[in-house]
This record gives structure tokens, C-alpha cells and sequence, in this order.
């Protein structure tokens, strides 16, 4: 696997090195330390300031790069560098683009005083952007005996893609991986007080549907866990019925998740652009999130 590491030299990449450090690399996997230098914003526009800001950026730059190779040392997997000139969302998404990385790292640098609700802009740009999967590390990382990683599927191809990498990803030995599909509960839009005063033919038809997605969802969950258990050995499959947002970010609580999957839909026809699932995941989730991209082929 070949990982492009995003640094600012802030302690959210530091966290997202030590993040990787848990991963099962080897010397056949590849890390790329990037750094992107940027000039702006900056509030004085004398050529003064702005060279001797450049010079300033220019020496602390390998310095952040070296405080994320200590970081790195106990893999096995080889490292590389990279630092250019420009604006960081923009540099990383570019250079995922022309390269053969098949994930982004980066920490979630979040806004001050809510760091571990919010993701940052770069890092939302990024998500969106990347056409690879994006790995966001959240801090404080959980120190506990085994690893859990939540899979949301709604059995779309964008979360089929997303399961088929994650069985490449190394995973610690003791990972266990709970999948879960959430079913839309019907007639959402029915007040509650309202409910028990619609007809029985009404009810009979929610019923049917219930059965028939709550059918469909057991189909969906088996069929990522037979897709998964070719390299993970624990895996437990649940459906839970509500809004996909909230069960999703609910449940990765109960079980004390240390990473989320999720696909990253879109929003149809709007390239670019990420549904309201996996943003609302990446920006409330006090856990590590994996954003999914369709497998381009």
C-alpha cells in the first residue's frame, strides 16, 4: 500500500503518524511524508515581511518533515519526502492525482476550542476532492487492547468499493470490524402523535416495506461480511433502523470505535461534491474517519 502522509507539523499530523505506526506495514509498503509550504494568509504586504515570512517557512519545513520520520521509525514500510510550494488542499489533491497513492493520511486540524467535533477546511477539501480514499485522523487516539473499526454499508457500489479497500488496508491482527446498515424508518415525514390515526391499510403497507428493507438489509451486511472475512477474522453484523447519520455516529460510540468506513455517495450529477452522510460523519465523529472513493475503473 502506498500512503500519502499529509504533515503541517501541527500535533493532528503528528497524531496521524502515530495513527499509521498501528497499521501492519511492510517493507513492500511506501509512506510519503508531504509537505505543503504556504504564504498566505499574512498581514503585511511589504516585500520585507513576505521574504523573510518565505525564509522562516523554508527552514521550519524539513524540520516538520524529520519530526514525522521520528514518528515513523518503528515501520517497516520505506519513506519518502516531498515538499512543494502552494495552498495545502489544493498541493495534496493534486499530488494524489499524480501519483500512484492509494490513500491520503492527514490529521483533522480542527477549529479551536471544538477540535474533536470539527474537521478543518483543508481537511474537508481534501475529502471531497481526493479521487482516493481519505484517512482523517481524530485525536486523542483511544489506548486500548484490540482495534474497532465501524463499516457503514448501505450496499451501494460506492460502499462496495469502499469495503473491497478496506480489505487492503493492514489492519492490526486483533481488528474487529462491525458492519452496519441502517434502514430508513418509514413515513418519517408523519408526525409522531399523527401515527396512530393513519388507516390499517396504511399500516399494512409500512409493514410489508419494513420487512422487505429490513430483508434487503440483512442481505447487504451478510454479503460485506463474507467480503471482508477474507481478511479479517472478527466481524459482527447489525441493522439498525433511523437516520444514517445519527445511528452511524451513535453506534460508533456504543461500540467505542476507534475508526469509521463510510463510502463517500456524492451528491448525483455535482462532481466533486460529498453527500450529507459521510460529511456529517467526518464532521461529528469523535473517532478517525475513512472516507471511501469509487474504485476507478
Amino acid at each position: 500500500m502506498k500512503i500519502l502522509l499529509a504533515a503541517d507539523g501541527s500535533e493532528y499530523s503528528k497524531g496521524a503518524a502515530r495513527f499509521l505506526t498501528c497499521l501492519n506495514l511492510t517493507r513492500q509498503d511506501e509512506i510519503t511524508i508531504f509537505h505543503a509550504v504556504y504564504w498566505i494568509p499574512f498581514l503585511y504586504d511589504a516585500e520585507f515581511y513576505i521574504e523573510t515570512f518565505k525564509e522562516i517557512k523554508q527552514e521550519i519545513a524539513p524540520k516538520i518533515i524529520d519530526s514525522i520520520m521520528d514518528i515513523l521509525k518503528p515501520l517497516q514500510a520505506r519513506i519518502s519526502t516531498a515538499i512543494v510550494e502552494g495552498s495545502p488542499a489544493q498541493c495534496i489533491v493534486d499530488a494524489v492525482k499524480g501519483s500512484d497513492a492509494d490513500m491520503v493520511a492527514m490529521g483533522a486540524r480542527g477549529i479551536k476550542g471544538i477540535e474533536a467535533l470539527f474537521a478543518g477546511s483543508v481537511t474537508r477539501a481534501v475529502a471531497i476532492k481526493s479521487p482516493k480514499p481519505v484517512l482523517v485522523i481524530k485525536l486523542p487516539l483511544r489506548k486500548r487492547p484490540g482495534f474497532k473499526v465501524l463499516y457503514a454499508t448501505d450496499g451501494s457500489k460506492y460502499s462496495r468499493d469502499t469495503g473491497n479497500f478496506l480489505t487492503s488496508v493492514p489492519v492490526p491482527d486483533n481488528t474487529e470490524i462491525t458492519v452496519l446498515n441502517v434502514v430508513p424508518e418509514e413515513f418519517l415525514d408523519i408526525p409522531e402523535t399523527f401515527a396512530p390515526k393513519v388507516n390499517e391499510r396504511i399500516i399494512e403497507i409500512r409493514d410489508q416495506a419494513r420487512s422487505i428493507r429490513l430483508n434487503n438489509s440483512q442481505r447487504i451486511v451478510e454479503q460485506a461480511e463474507k467480503n471482508l472475512s477474507k481478511t479479517i477474522r472478527t466481524i459482527k453484523v447489525m441493522s439498525e433502523s433511523g437516520d444514517a447519520s445519527t445511528v452511524i455516529l451513535r453506534v460508533s460510540d456504543e461500540i467505542k470505535a476507534d475508526l469509521i468506513v463510510v463510502g463517500c455517495r456524492g451528491l448525483k450529477g455535482i462532481k466533486g461534491m460529498m453527500g450529507s452522510v459521510s460529511k456529517n460523519v467526518l464532521s461529528h465523529s469523535k473517532c478517525s474517519v475513512l472516507i471511501g472513493k469509487p474504485c476507478e475503473k
